[in-house]
């Protein structure tokens, strides 16, 4: 397939597009994986994105920058030929990585290159029907360490569902754990979302409710049906707390393989709501 400097948000399709953050990083490499057989099971277009982080270029601009190794911690200069080649080789990678991805399934997939700031250049192509599937963590990050700053912007102003992803186990017995609130539109979206995770992996589902929440035995059918697995598959548990040491506790208590959960439900709106995320070693679905 072809690059492209710029592509439109395809808004107007019923399932969306599942476009897939590049950087570089191993966790992204990650993500694609997982994006691509998200893709492979929707039956959607797979869009890699690859952004030249500007202020990286302008940065090196100067004569009087210079970079520190990761590993090495060595201090050397941070010319700004070295970035450009830097960027066009990891561009080259993750070309290369995203059609090795999605070729064993066959899906159509397409690689948009851009240059500007990474949050900017992912909401101006991601609608609101198409899935964000990206590492918690880029390339300046080590796996397990605190949310990146990428992914946190995108969780809070992307107009669809972001998927943050997170390697581990994966429990052969595990479960799909939907927090629910009082907010009846958004805990459709997160039940919908939790139906596709759960449409081809056929896993049992924990509703998770919050402090003071209650689920009416008349509507636990219902969820069920949405959910497209019978009443005996679901389980409801309510939260003593959102304090993110009592909710990661449940969560493994619950053996979940993936938390869905809405952008405006309580457990996203607690101060302790970042330290939870980069708690989690799980994959975080963040619905509208």
């Amino acid at each position: 397939m072809t690059d492209t400097r710029a592509a439109q948000a395809d808004t107007g399709t019923t399932n969306g597009r599942v476009l897939v953050l590049l950087d570089g990083s191993r966790m992204s490499y990650a993500a694609l994986q997982a994006a691509a057989e998200i893709a492979a099971n929707t039956g959607a277009d797979v869009l890699g994105v690859f952004v030249e982080e500007l202020n990286q270029l302008r940065s090196a601009g100067y004569g009087f920058a210079r970079e520190v190794g990761a590993s090495s911690g060595i201090s050397r200069p941070f010319a700004a030929g070295e970035v450009e080649q830097r960027m066009q080789r990891l561009a080259n990678e993750a070309r290369r990585a995203l059609a090795g991805a999605v070729a064993p399934h066959g899906g159509r997939h397409t690689l948009s290159v851009a240059r500007g700031h990474v949050i900017d250049e992912v909401l101006a192509l991601a609608g609101p029907q198409d899935l964000l599937v990206m590492g918690r963590v880029g390339w300046s990050s080590a796996p397990g360490a605190r949310l990146g700053s990428t992914a946190k912007g995108l969780v809070r102003r992307s107009r669809g569902r972001v998927l943050l992803w997170c390697e581990g186990r994966t429990e052969p017995l595990g479960r799909v754990v939907v927090f629910l609130n009082d907010h009846k539109d958004a805990n459709g979206r997160a039940v919908q979302a939790a139906a596709e995770v759960i449409r081809h992996s056929h896993r049992p589902v924990t509703l998770m409710l919050g402090v003071d929440s209650a689920v009416p035995s008349d509507d636990l059918k219902g969820v069920a049906q949405d959910l497209g697995i019978q009443e005996s598959e679901l389980r409801v548990r309510s939260l003593p707390s959102t304090d993110p040491v009592v909710v990661v506790g449940i969560l493994r208590q619950e053996r979940a393989v993936q938390l869905v959960l809405s952008r405006d439900c309580t457990l996203l709106q607690e101060p302790g709501a970042e330290q939870l995320l980069a708690a989690l070693k799980l994959p975080v679905t963040v619905t509208p």
